[in-house]
Formats: structure tokens, sequence, C-alpha cells
């Protein structure tokens, strides 16, 4: 048994912060929590000094991409270096991302079932996973990767990984089959182009029709998957919603469809907006990508603030992977500057976010019964989210109840 004694501990439900607590573990489960004078532990637990720290859930990133090494047309087609290198490259990431305190990763595509195998099996350290496997659109959309040209000749694709390409309700439906046999935990699906999309296909541009969203999304609820659905505006972010996608990906014009908002708080659809990406896509990427993003700017934070303000839940993701790795709590003063607290913050990366996994009941709050999943901090987040970015600053981390940090 394991005592964690001393912190400060912020359980990621929302509630004040509590100082001076315990937290017992047994099994790499949590067995008590509470006050130092409220937890009695068996003389024979191992005791961690927490002073003067805080203590935390396990963070969560709900829109990673941990396969993915660079924006480079090579990089994305697979061609700049053997697939073994790539994927001893993405166990290291791994093994990085979960010693920054991310016990938890859901990854949007790229990572297939190998790597969450290996993390179960304890044949590499690294976080919980939630794989999508790979991206379903139609031909032309966000999961089918051309040339600049329009051809596919020369694109090299991982054959771990099915493809995404579907066209009508039979391949839909197929395709969702597909991912679930590969290992998909989660369905990722894409409506409309995006920020780093090629040009002509952009965050309004609209893919699959209303009849084979709904397939899509009636095949993975009967599969039992949630939906998770890259969408930045216009009529294919209206469909998507419409269709019942469980958790809206980017949603940056989302404020210029508040009937969209309304249903998503009715519905509970959870909104994921990755800031992180696009302070990247504003600086460092293509012209036209630059463009797309400052142009999207003020309607992803009044979408943000108009979400919340509805009573819908935020919830931290980075779409990592592209830009950089390793970069996961970035995420978390970025929604404080759309307009979250930082306690509301630390509840997209850890409680909010736990819901949307649909991992409520084992990770996301410092809870009895749950993961001992938990970061220890020196200093406090809620005055400066940013010592979350700070290695020097992370004094343990568990995963289970093993130290990983």
């Amino acid at each position: 048994m394991q005592l964690l004694l001393g912190a400060t501990l912020i359980d990621g439900t929302g509630a004040a912060p509590l100082p001076d607590a315990a937290v017992l573990i047994n099994d790499g489960r949590i067995v008590a929590v509470g006050p130092r004078q409220a937890v009695s532990p068996p003389a024979e637990a191992e005791t961690l000094d927490l002073t003067g720290c805080t203590l935390l859930p396990g963070l969560i990133d709900a829109h990673d991409h941990l396969a993915a090494h660079g924006y480079g047309l090579t990089q994305r087609w697979g061609l700049h270096e053997p697939l073994s290198t790539v994927h001893m490259r993405t166990a290291t990431v791994l093994q990085q991302t979960l010693a920054t305190g991310y016990t938890t990763i859901r990854d949007a595509a790229g990572l297939d079932v190998g790597f969450k195998m290996a993390v179960e099996e304890g044949l590499i350290p690294g976080p919980r996973l939630v794989l999508a496997v790979n991206i379903i659109s139609p031909t032309g959309g966000l999961g089918d990767r051309v040339s600049p040209s329009g051809h596919d000749c020369c694109v090299v694709l991982d054959p771990t990984l099915p493809s995404g390409v579907a066209n009508g309700i039979h391949e839909v439906q197929q395709v969702v089959r597909a991912m679930v046999r590969a290992g998909a935990d989660v369905i990722k699906c894409a409506t409309t182009g995006g920020a780093s999309s090629r040009q002509g296909h952009g965050p309004k541009d609209s893919a699959f029709s209303k009849d084979e969203m709904r397939a899509l999304v009636d095949e993975a609820h009967a599969l039992g998957r949630r939906v998770m659905c890259h969408a930045l505006g216009g009529p294919g972010l209206r469909m998507a919603l419409e269709a019942g996608v469980d958790s809206i990906e980017h949603g940056c014009y989302l404020d210029e469809d508040p009937e969209l908002i309304a249903m998503m708080a009715e519905r509970g659809t959870y909104f994921v907006p990755t800031l992180t990406v696009y302070v990247f896509h504003r600086t460092h990427s293509a012209p036209h990508v630059q463009a797309r993003s400052h142009a999207l700017y003020a309607h992803h934070m009044a979408s943000i603030q108009q979400a919340l303000a509805a009573g819908v839940k935020v919830i931290a993701g980075t779409d990592a992977g592209g830009h950089q790795h390793n970069i996961n709590a970035r995420e978390l003063p970025l929604l404080v500057e759309a307009g979250l607290t930082p306690m509301q913050a630390l509840q997209a990366a850890t409680g909010w976010a736990a819901d949307c996994l649909g991992m409520a009941d084992d990770i996301g709050t410092v809870a009895v019964g749950k993961w001992a999943d938990c970061l220890a901090v020196t200093g406090n987040p809620l005055q400066n989210l940013s010592i979350l970015q700070d290695p020097a600053r992370l004094t343990l981390v568990l995963k289970g109840g093993q130290r990983v940090r």
C-alpha cells in the first residue's frame, strides 16, 4: 500500500482544493482520500511525503496523434524513414508523454492497436490509450491522402492501419466495422476540411452526405463505440451534430450557428477545441494554412465562450503530433485565455475529459475506487497553469499506483 501525504489536493471534480490531504492506494486503486486526520493507513503502507506540492489526477489529452512526427509531405506519407524507425520513435513519445503527467491519451488516428497492447503488457511504458486507429472520410476528405497533383500513386500507407476512405452507406458501415476489428475504441470521422487541409478543402467545406453520417454514427453506436468528429464549420458541422456524434473536434465556427451550441448542450455533446494546434498553424504552416488559422481565431474564442455559457463540457485536446510532442499541458493556459477559469481548465483535462472518453468510472478524479493515476507538482497550478509544462516541477507521476516519474 502507498500513502500520498501532505499535498494540497485538486481532485478533478471542481471542488475547492483540500490542504494537507491523504490518499491511500492499494493494488493500484484509491481506497481512501480525505484530510490527513481522516485517513488511517496500515503500518506497512509506504508513505510519500508531498508537503509543498499540489496533487492532481493524471492528466488526459482527448485529441492527440502520437504516431505523427511532422507536417511535411514526406512524414505524412511515411517516406522519410523506415516504418520500423517510425514505430520506435512513437514508442519513445509514449514514454515521454507519460512522464509529463499525461496518464491517458485519446489518439485521434495513426496509432495501431499494437502500441496499446505493448503498453498494457508492460513491453513499453506509456499512457492509457484510447484509439481511433484511422480517420473515416469520403474520397477527397480529410482521411484521403493524395499528392498535391491529386494522385495517390506515391502514398505509402502504414499496413497496420485499415483505410478510412468510404463512399456510400454500405462502405461507411464496412469501414466502421473494419476500424473496430482493427482495435478502435472510438470512431474518428471528418465532415469538413481543416486549417491544414489542401487548398480547396477548407474548414467550411463539407464531406459526407447526411445519410452516410447517420449510417456511420448508428453503426459505431451499435458496436459500442463513441464517435469523435473533426468538424470546423458550415454545413458539415451541423450535419455531424444532427447525426448524433459524441464530440466535436475543433468546432471553430460554432458561433456562426448558435442553434448548434444549444443542440450540443441538450444532447451532452462534448467540445474539444484543440487550441494548441492553431497556435502552431498561425505562425509555422503554409501560407494558406496560416491565413485560415488567423481567420478562425475570433470565431474559435467566441465558440468556446458560448459553449461554456450554455453548459457544454469543453475538453482539453491538443491535436499534437504533426507540430510537436510532449507539449500537451500547453492547452490549459490557452483554455483560460478562451474564457475558462483555471479550475475549469483542469477539469477539462481530468474529470470532464474522463467523461468524454467514457472512462469516468476509472480515471479523471482522485476518488475511492478509481485507478491511482496521479500527478504531484510543486506550486499551485490554479495560480499558474504553466507550471504543468515545467519538468523540474513534476515531483511524482503515478499510473495505476506505479511510479513512472
